[in-house]
């Protein structure tokens, strides 16, 4: 993944024209600012009222640039200043958060955060494979937590998770934020006023990442984990829950087996899902992604979020949206709504959707490891009763 703050003027110039295009003017500066942010570096660090000052009750477990750009810009355009705390072991990165958004304070240790009684809303955005046992303990504490993808990169860690939802009153959302998309909406009113089973293709170039990227390390899943499972996620919303398994798995893999991937997803209702991966060069406007249906006589085609086609028939429908929208600022209202609904109320994960997702792109990595096919069938609460691991790790 390039750096662009480290190109020449001319391509920064021209990469902020574009993504002022794409996002808006605010949007773009907050993604420019994250840029900088990931790498900004203190003589000295703020200073620390202590005890913090009052206010605020969310408190953020991963600063990293996601976390700046994205969560933190859209729950202060929302919401106001309702972030308390930063935590990160990269001190840096928290202290830079806390800076920006007028927080009250900073911090390397979780269990800050986690012990905050102030705190009632943890949004999780650290390396992969501290995500479920941040969350466990969060829940453990009395807090609503959301996760950003992958919620898990282990079945033990699923296990943990789980238990730990069904032992607490909190309640849990999952960061996968395709499915909130204003284009999503009206493509699945066109998709479900069929009937019968679907076609289903996503086509996605993603980053190329440097072979020592954290991404990489065993411990964090690879890129089925860190990407793949948004898409995964996004095919099991589209089958009717009833009809949903069992969901046969079948891989096509290069010499790598989380790149350059083709995967195959046969439902249960008859319905066939696939999608491509590719990450052979650099996208300049980011991952870009083609999202192809065909269900009765619908046929359906979404562009990067900006373009929704539709064809029934004689009937050609097109809708474009005039920013591109993958579903974030949805996704972080109805993750806040967990500590403050709206009329609509809270709006957390069944544990059957979180156990469900996991396996999902659990065993999507397993099919390409193995390069081999494989079956998954529905959640089963005996599950439950199999080992758990912890799965903290440090956070990026």
């Amino acid at each position: 993944m390039v750096d662009y703050t480290q190109q020449g003027r001319w391509i920064k110039l021209r990469k902020g024209l574009r993504y002022v295009r794409l996002y808006g003017p605010r949007r773009t500066l907050a993604k420019i600012h994250g840029q900088y942010h990931k790498n900004r570096r203190y003589d000295r660090f703020p200073a620390l009222v202590t005890p913090p000052p009052a206010g605020g009750h969310v408190g953020f477990l991963g600063c990293g640039n996601f976390a700046f750009s994205t969560l933190a810009w859209f729950l202060r355009r929302q919401h106001g200043r309702v972030i308390r705390a930063a935590m990160d072991i990269d001190l840096h990165r928290a202290a830079s958060l806390y800076d920006v958004y007028g927080l009250r304070y900073y911090t390397d240790d979780a269990e800050r955060i986690l012990g905050d009684p102030e705190i009632d809303l943890v949004f999780i955005a650290s390396n992969h494979a501290s995500h479920a046992g941040y969350a466990a303990r969060a829940l453990e504490a009395g807090k609503h937590v959301h996760i950003e993808k992958p919620h898990v990169v282990t079945r033990g860690q699923l296990v943990r998770l789980c238990r730990a939802m069904g032992e607490s009153t909190a309640q849990v959302a999952l960061g996968f934020n395709r499915p909130h998309a204003p284009l999503t909406r009206a493509l699945r009113s066109h998709l479900d006023a069929e009937s019968g089973p679907g076609m289903y293709n996503w086509s996605v170039f993603g980053h190329p990442l440097p072979a020592d990227h954290w991404y990489a390390k065993p411990e964090e899943g690879g890129r089925v984990f860190g990407n793949l499972c948004h898409w995964t996620d996004f095919l099991y919303h589209l089958v009717e829950e009833r009809q949903r398994y069992p969901i046969r798995i079948i891989p096509v893999r290069a010499a790598t087996p989380d790149l350059d991937i083709a995967v195959s997803f046969v439902f249960g209702d008859g319905s066939i899902g696939s999608i491509t991966f590719s990450a052979k060069g650099e996208t300049f406007e980011g991952v870009r992604e083609t999202f192809a249906a065909h269900r009765g006589d619908t046929m359906i085609w979404l562009r990067d979020f900006e373009t929704l086609d539709v064809e029934i028939g004689m009937r050609r429908v097109r809708t474009r949206s005039f920013l591109r929208d993958p579903g974030h600022a949805e996704r972080v209202r109805r993750s806040y709504a967990l500590a403050r609904p709206g009329p609509e109320g809270p709006a957390g994960a069944s544990l059957r959707y979180v156990w469900e997702t996991a396996e999902l792109f659990i065993a999507t990595d397993e099919a390409l490891r193995g390069d081999r096919a494989v079956e998954v069938g529905p959640f089963d609460p005996r599950r439950l009763e199999e080992p758990a691991a912890d799965g903290v790790r440090d956070v990026r």
